[in-house]
């Protein structure tokens, strides 16, 4: 592909939900859907609630039945494209934490970011899907982590990270330690915790525009997928998973999109 193609790529899946009207109409309620827990009609992964019923729920989540820009993917045949990089700058965050119904919540104090083609994104929170959303090759992992991202013009920007089964992650222990049982309102455990390790040492990743994985499925995210997974230990995917037996949304279809790879 020439270089120049690859640049407007690269300009088209970084622009902002400006340009896209049904997305910035959207983006403002995706913001709150993801900092205050899933509001809204309830909807569950499974039976009558589950993800081929969402766009029959509400009106507001119609894209996730009519979208095209919509998330999960099965991540394959990426473009190889000289990307800029996604640079996270993490900070040690309080754990506050919460079990919204659907997955464990980490809430972030402002300071942490990520910054994107040089674009700052400020860390919202962080949460888990078991197994995980994304595939890749076809091939699905243990969990997801995605680190839920804004900007200061409202655009979303999501990190996403595969589990796999290994070794016990340090990191993982003192929200594991935590998480609450039951639906529960955001907990102030009056620790501190890193986030360094919830990130693989290398940092190739595949690039995408999509959508939020649960309700409203609204679109106009920016999605990094980091193609290396970290490790968590059977017993600490064991304990998610007795929480969350299946908290994944299937994968849909690519459409027309461009699915850029980092070299």
């Amino acid at each position: 592909m020439p270089v120049m193609s690859r640049r407007r790529l690269i300009q088209t899946l970084t622009i902002t939900g400006a340009l896209c009207p049904i997305c910035t109409s959207l983006l403002g309620k995706a913001a709150h859907a993801e900092t205050a827990g899933h509001a809204g009609p309830h909807w569950t992964y499974e039976g009558e609630g589950g993800p081929e019923h969402w766009g029959d729920l509400s009106p507001d989540f119609k894209v996730c039945e009519l979208g095209f820009e919509q998330t999960p993917i099965d991540i394959k045949a990426g473009i190889r494209s000289q990307l800029t990089g996604v640079q996270p700058l993490f900070q040690p965050t309080p754990l506050k934490i919460l079990n919204n119904g659907h997955t464990i919540q980490v809430n972030c104090a402002p300071g942490s970011k990520t910054l994107i083609d040089g674009q700052q994104f400020d860390l919202l929170q962080f949460h888990f899907h078991h197994p995980s959303e994304h595939l890749l090759g076809g091939q699905s992992f243990d969990l997801e982590l995605h680190f839920v991202h804004k900007s200061a013009a409202g655009q979303l920007a999501v990190l996403g990270v595969f589990i796999r089964a290994g070794a016990d992650n340090p990191g993982l222990a003192p929200i594991w330690a935590a998480m609450p049982k039951e639906t529960t309102p955001e907990t102030d455990t009056g620790q501190t915790i890193g986030l360094d390790t919830l990130l693989p040492v290398n940092r190739g990743f595949f690039r995408y525009q999509g959508s939020l994985t649960t309700p409203p499925c609204s679109e106009g995210v920016l999605w990094t997928v980091f193609r290396d997974p970290i490790e968590a230990s059977p017993v600490q995917i064991a304990q998610f998973a007795a929480l969350f037996p299946l908290n994944a949304r299937p994968v849909q279809s690519l459409h027309r999109r461009f699915l850029l790879e980092s070299i």
